[in-house]
């Protein structure tokens, strides 16, 4: 059914020509097989470059293994894994992942990992410098997210999804990734170029977070290399580094026997590993092989509490107790006991949220168990306090935890736990069918990476079910693991505050020292809730009318009170059924002329309950089930979400009808939102990037109030009454549309809206007034000038041009799509590549379908202060590009096929066509609209972009803005 559906959408609205071939072909859905010749020839080269084929993941493991996978290790010791996966369909994800990261370095070479992970992508044996990027998205990829590599403190990882694989573009892929990894072009002259792109990359990290993960990793890890081993590297050792050293750095590192080559995707396996063996075996180490570095163990005699002053920080501590890390086999018994461990912490979780929910002393806190890079075993808690009293918030928290070490947790506590990972492990088993290649590749990556396996969900499940059969979860058990995770070096804590306090290090260790014991009051207890405690709903609705969309195999009703439904019913997705009720004018309906409490929604609407049920009570109904409730303001509609399980769709729709019907406006969470609200305003000024994120969607729309961050006045004037006022009306007018998409039969789908959503009053209809207009700011001849109190080498740059919105212009959209993903190619060229200015500049288009206005194609770019006229330049210089010349037939190729792929491969999911087709039933144009998606991208010309460039890219039309560092 999803390929008729799929077809439907690529040859729908293709071009018309005379005669019968009126319609294109869809492409094939099916991966291209290797020639025989050709699969006889590789399968031989590979075969004599196989060692053998052990699943040497499960060495020492007595977990059942994943016989998906086809695991085998090479003559000169690069091990692989391989598997067949068909989500999404023709789709290859390829990870190679090398053992070396910043812990790997010595001082003077620190940086060097993360450099080579750059000079490797730049250029190799079997590549010109620059030309990776390009031979990719001559593949259909798109750079940055289906091309891209990562360096780590332990690994470095270089990713790859491959759509629409054929046999010899994953023979070129793997031979080039082959090439990057052994022999990556580290010279003078490519060191020189590719220098200032990862020390624009070190400069546009916000500086607040980085100094505070900085501050935190040196205390503690005081005395180990982890204390001072960013994998960003320092200035100095970056600027001193040469390509003799560089290189000398790879050649120890980057050997076979430290690689994991890992392949999942629509393809033969065999033929994969033949493929992996035949470009990876003949590889081989240079020198000696080293020996892994010693990490260090938590040291008891360093000084166990640090404190810092960030002013774009808000108040927050971390605490940690620290062991030695130690290897374990990744067996059942040891996962079982750390199950124990893990459903420990959530039961101090919840405790420490429903406190946090309640109005103490701190916005929120959480423990958590985690192996920071092999470092260390530790036991970690982040406390955010509310305000700067942090001392109140340190008490609280260290008494719930010295209470959970006090007394077993009640059996109502666990069993609630154990339902939470239940539903957790159920839904992993039934949705496997639909995981994605890519996500398996990534799942195996991060268990070579933690020296631990990785298996099939019903593996999962059985060793969690085998551990409460055998009784692993007893409340006294759980105890005995709580005080043992809570033992190890004395208390290590670092705190930041926005202002200095005399003596802070010395309060914060007698902080950590007090006698807590029997300050946590008496637990409080969940009560037993129903879904019959829900606010009643009326009668059901009756079905007035049904309209088959023919084109994409969904159903369209209307019921008797108003409501109108649209079904898609799709067995793509395993037990996956996605709900989205729309209701009210979204950003339409919200005031243009003052600022207003709509910022709390997201926080305080579902948080503030349901009729007399609280934030606890409807956590405690949904335990153990799927069944969700996330609140979201789009263009034209107000939302509720979720993603459920056919045997919860029935629930999920009657908790939505009483969320629409009877909120519970409960005032403790939007005191919590206006708490979270005031502590973030101290890091918008703290770097270019928080100033944009605070001002720029505003300043974008002309000042309307409805966008960007309320100001700090707005935020504490907001009161219950006044959030209240605004939502209350809100909530009860506009068109409800119900879309519900996923495995479920249409009769039972549209059977249990009747029952919920359709048994709601019928809502008054709308008053047909035009919804306030949407702008853009008046072209400026000096760019609008913010300043932040960051780094001084940190400023950024906005140029943006309107455009346009509205369903009947979307053939413009997509051209504008393609527009700025050709900007921002040549953008990143010229600014990172060249330049060196900029890590990551980017250009974007937004059209609005359900608003009079807004559209917008905007450029932005993190650069030195010195360098900001550059960004300008460049932009406009690309503009005027765009408008007088036409793109060439590469670069339009490179750009329309990874767009193609994006759209094939989004569309075997539910979730594309849920975005595609909101407001759908009540506007048929966006159905047609969707219809020509495909044809409008394919059969886009260099003359049209030229003439869409020339229609909105004009210069007497731009609007500019930069962010420079405060005047000292």
């Amino acid at each position: 059914m999803r390929l008729a559906l799929l077809s439907s959408l690529i040859i729908g609205a293709a071009p018309q020509q005379s005669g019968p071939a009126a319609t294109a072909p869809a492409p094939s859905t099916t991966p291209s097989s290797v020639h025989p010749a050709s699969a006889a020839a590789i399968a031989e080269a590979g075969e004599a470059a196989i060692a053998n084929r052990d699943a040497w993941l499960y060495k020492g493991s007595d977990i059942t293994p994943d016989a998906a996978w086809r695991f085998g290790t090479l003559k000169n010791g690069l091990r692989y894994a391989v598997r067949k996966n068909g989500v999404p369909p023709g789709q290859i994800a390829v990870r190679v992942r090398m053992d070396v990261g910043s812990l790997y370095e010595t001082d003077p070479e620190r940086g060097f990992a993360h450099m080579i992970e750059h000079l490797s992508f730049r250029g190799s044996q079997y590549v010109p410098d620059g030309e990776a990027k390009r031979i990719w998205q001559r593949m259909g990829t798109t750079f940055g997210s289906d091309t891209n590599a990562q360096t780590t403190t332990t690994q470095t990882v270089y990713k790859l999804d491959l759509p629409s694989a054929t046999a010899g573009g994953i023979d070129e892929s793997l031979k080039i990734l082959a090439g990057m990894v052994s022999r990556p072009n580290i010279t003078t002259l490519a060191l020189g170029a590719e220098r200032p792109a990862v020390l624009a990359e070190q400069r546009e990290a916000p500086g607040p977070q980085v100094r505070f993960v900085n501050a935190l990793n040196a205390t503690f890890f005081a005395g180990q290399p982890l204390a001072d081993r960013s994998p960003i590297g320092h200035v100095k050792e970056l600027e001193a580094a040469t390509a003799d050293s560089v290189k000398a750095f790879h050649d120890r590192w980057y050997r076979p026997e430290r690689a994991v080559v890992v392949v999942a995707g629509d393809f033969d396996p065999a033929q994969l590993e033949a493929m992996v063996a035949k470009n990876f075996g003949d590889w081989r180490g240079i020198g000696p092989a080293p020996a892994d570095p010693d990490f260090g163990k938590p040291d008891p005699k360093q000084s166990t509490t640090k404190a810092v002053v960030e002013p774009g920080i808000a108040a927050r501590i971390e605490m940690a107790i620290l062991r030695p890390w130690h290897y374990n086999d990744d067996t059942v018994i040891f996962n079982q006991k750390r199950l124990v461990d893990f459903l420990g912490l959530a039961i101090i979780n919840r405790r420490l949220e429903t406190r946090a929910r309640s109005g103490g002393s701190f916005i929120a806190a959480a423990v958590r168990l985690d192996d920071p890079s092999r470092s260390a075993n530790g036991t970690f808690v982040t406390i955010l306090p509310v305000g700067n009293a942090w001392a109140p918030a340190v008490k609280d928290v260290r008494a719930v935890i010295a209470d959970a070490q006090t007394s077993p947790p009640t059996k109502a506590e666990v069993e609630r736990e154990l339902a939470e990972q239940r539903v957790q492990f159920r839904t992993q088993v039934d949705t496997y069918r639909a995981e994605a290649g890519a996500k398996e590749a990534d799942d195996m990556v991060q268990a070579v990476d933690i020296r631990e396996t990785t298996t099939s969900p019903d593996v999962i499940q059985k060793v969690f079910e085998d551990a409460v059969a055998k009784g692993f979860f007893a409340p006294a058990k759980i105890l005995e693991s709580t005080r043992r995770l809570f033992q190890g070096t004395p208390p290590r804590a670092l705190i930041s505050t926005p202002t200095a306090e005399q003596g802070i290090e010395a309060s914060l260790a007698n902080a950590l020292k007090a006698d807590v014991k029997g300050l946590a009051g008496k637990r409080l207890r969940q009560g037993n809730v129903s879904f019959d405690q829900l606010p009643k709903l009326g009668a059901p609705a009756t079905i007035t009318s049904t309209t088959p969309i023919k084109p994409f195999d969904m159903q369209e009703y209307t019921l008797s009170n108003g409501v109108r439904v649209l079904v898609y019913p799709t067995t793509s997705e395993d037990s996956r059924v996605y709900v989205r009720v729309r209701f009210g004018g979204g950003y339409n309906a919200l005031p243009a002329d003052k600022e207003s409490p709509a910022w709390a929604a997201d926080l305080a609407l579902t948080a503030g309950g349901i009729g007399k049920l609280k934030q606890g009570d409807l956590d405690a109904l949904t335990s153990g089930r799927r069944i969700g409730l996330d609140f979201g303001i789009d263009e034209d509609a107000f939302t509720y979400n979720a993603l459920t399980s056919p045997a919860d769709l029935s629930d999920q729709l009657r908790l939505m009808a009483a969320a629409l019907s009877a909120p519970g406006w409960d005032p403790a969470p939007l005191a919590r939102a206006r708490s979270v609200a005031i502590s973030a305003f101290p890091g918008y000024n703290s770097s270019p990037d928080g100033v944009l994120q605070r001002d720029l969607e505003r300043l974008l729309h002309d000042g309307d109030p409805r966008w960007g961050t309320p100001s700090q006045a707005a935020i504490e004037a907001t009161s219950p009454a006044s959030f209240r006022g605004l939502w209350e009306p809100l909530l009860k007018t506009g068109p409800v549309e119900v879309m519900v998409f996923g495995d479920i039969k249409a009769d039972a789908a549209i059977a249990a809206v009747q029952k919920t959503l359709g048994a709601l009053p019928p809502r008054a209809a709308p008053v047909n007034v035009a919804p306030p207009p949407v702008r853009f700011p008046a072209h400026n001849l000096t760019p609008v000038v913010r300043t932040h109190d960051g780094p001084e080498n940190q400023a950024a740059a906005v140029i943006a041009w309107p455009t346009g919105s509205g369903v009947a212009g979307l053939t413009d959209a997509r051209r504008l799509d393609v527009l700025a993903a050709i900007f921002s190619d040549r953008l990143f060229d010229r600014l990172r590549s060249q330049a060196g200015a900029s890590y990551s500049p980017n250009v974007s288009s937004n059209w609005p379908v359900g608003q009079p206005g807004g559209g917008r194609i905007v450029a932005i770019g993190q650069v030195a202060p010195a360098n900001v006229p550059l960004f300008f330049k460049l932009s406009r210089e690309i503009a005027a590009e765009l408008v007088s010349k036409p793109i060439d037939e590469d670069e339009l190729k490179r750009t329309i096929g990874p767009m193609q792929q994006a759209i094939m491969r989004q569309s075997t999911g539910n979730q594309f066509w849920m975005n595609q087709l909101d407001g759908a039933v009540y506007d048929p144009a966006r159905i047609v609209a969707l219809m020509h998606l495909y044809s409008d991208i394919s059969s886009m010309t260099a003359a049209q972009l030229q003439e869409t460039a020339v229609k909105y890219l004009r210069p007497d039309k731009d609007w500019t803005m930069q962010v420079v560092p405060k005047a000292k």
